[in-house]
């Protein structure tokens, strides 16, 4: 069952490939000011 978060808790850490292949975490942004995060539904 998937929970919900408040906008006060942290986001779960995650990891995805970039367009070039790398792996980037989302806490390689912690401390930051801004993240935007783009999921895009897919590429045909």
């Amino acid at each position: 069952m998937t929970r919900g978060y408040s906008q006060s808790e942290p986001a779960p850490d995650f990891a995805l490939r970039d367009t070039q292949g790398r792996v980037v975490r989302l806490s390689d942004f912690r401390g930051k000011q801004h993240v935007v995060l783009v999921f895009n539904r897919g590429f045909q």
